[in-house]
């Protein structure tokens, strides 16, 4: 018998991902419609030309890489918070008052504080369930979607109080001044240097939690949160806790950066899902920071082509969730069939009973009775 040869996940991923779209043409032609013109729409709608890259795609993958961020972190360590989406929303709300008040004030500081309020925002509407499930065991899962629905709602009443713009015409806000902006990444497109932050986000996370004792402390608890309290002396309640605090805080972050960077106003309806997204975006990179970089650019090409698929090939653009769905159900299937539960496959069939004979010994830590996941 043959020894089993270790994969990437992105190669995988990316397989997994080509025979989702492969499946998907031929439910297309079964449907009665034209397979390969909405597959090239949605190539064109997405990487077809610079401008579908610069102004669709990158636009759209900036808060789908932050918010994946929040929730791959969140999950990391055993914190299921389904409320990035109105974490995001609250950061977007904040980030708006905060450039519209201050805008005059501070002049060039104006961004900052935009981006600062955000942050704070998600970070202390995240809080919420923090403390909910530090003080009184309220699951997060339920505490997080209820927090989805009151951040909407809260939006909604600013956009048509006492954020409106002066006519009182539209639900939204004025649009905020240029020195509270951020600027452009690319010249004549809308990506913005929130990318960037993104991006650096990203590498940033992925250094803290392979590179730092508290980062090591974080995938403990997520690993064995009850070997973590008796042989680690962790304080699990706190790491949770402040998981969740930095969690609504990155998520924040996506908000601020969509109102200073791309609609320069707040909308009633800011965020078409993101926050939902994102929990696809996160198990599609299997956790993994620096894929979520990846896996957020996949989304954004599946969601941008996805418009364009429903303009140019009259197929409706909702059956892009389809894609999506079926990707994640591939991924998810193929790590049951020949994954080790970190960032490599096996190839040449199941994983041997005894995972021992192919770890490396330095994923065991020498206290905890429980095999640790070194993978970023």
């Amino acid at each position: 018998m043959h020894a089993p040869v270790r994969l990437p996940v992105v190669l995988v991923t990316l397989t997994v991902s080509g025979v989702a779209l492969l499946l998907f043409a031929g439910l297309l032609e079964l449907a009665g419609y034209d397979a390969l013109a909405a597959l090239r729409a949605l190539w064109t709608g997405s990487f077809g030309s610079w401008h579908a890259l610069s102004s669709a795609t990158l636009v759209r993958a900036t808060p789908l890489i932050l918010t994946g961020l929040a929730v791959a972190l969140a999950f990391k360590a055993g914190v299921w918070n389904i409320g990035a989406d109105g974490q995001l929303v609250m950061g977007a709300a904040a980030a708006a008052a905060a450039a519209l008040a201050l805008g005059d004030t501070l002049g060039r500081l104006a961004l900052p504080a935009a981006l600062l309020a955000g942050v704070l925002a998600g970070t202390l509407w995240a809080g919420i369930a923090a403390i909910l499930r530090r003080k009184a065991g309220v699951l997060e899962v339920i505490s997080t979607i209820m927090l989805n629905f009151l951040a909407l709602y809260a939006v909604s009443y600013l956009v048509r109080g006492p954020l409106q713009e002066p006519l009182g015409i539209y639900p939204q806000t004025p649009s905020i001044l240029k020195v509270a902006r951020l600027p452009t990444l690319i010249p004549g497109a809308r990506t913005s240097w929130g990318l960037v932050l993104a991006i650096a986000c990203a590498l940033t996370l992925w250094w803290w939690i392979t590179r730092t004792a508290s980062g090591f402390r974080v995938r403990v608890t997520g690993a064995n949160p009850d070997a973590a309290r008796v042989a680690a002396r962790i304080d699990v309640g706190r790491v949770t806790m402040r998981i969740l605090f930095a969690s609504g805080a990155i998520a924040g972050l996506a908000g601020a950066i969509e109102v200073t960077g791309v609609t320069f106003a707040l909308y009633e309806n800011i965020s078409p899902g993101y926050g939902y997204t994102a929990i696809a975006v996160a198990l599609l990179a299997r956790l993994s920071f620096p894929a979520v970089i990846a896996s957020g650019l996949f989304f954004a090409a599946l969601e941008s082509g996805g418009l364009a698929m429903q303009r140019d090939a009259g197929v409706p653009s909702v059956v892009v969730s389809v894609i999506e769905g079926a990707v994640i159900l591939a991924t998810m299937v193929a790590a049951r069939r020949w994954g080790r539960g970190d960032n490599r496959w096996l190839r040449g069939g199941p994983p041997p009973k005894n995972m021992d004979a192919i770890r490396p010994a330095t994923s065991h830590h020498p206290i905890l009775p429980v095999t640790i996941d070194t993978s970023p």
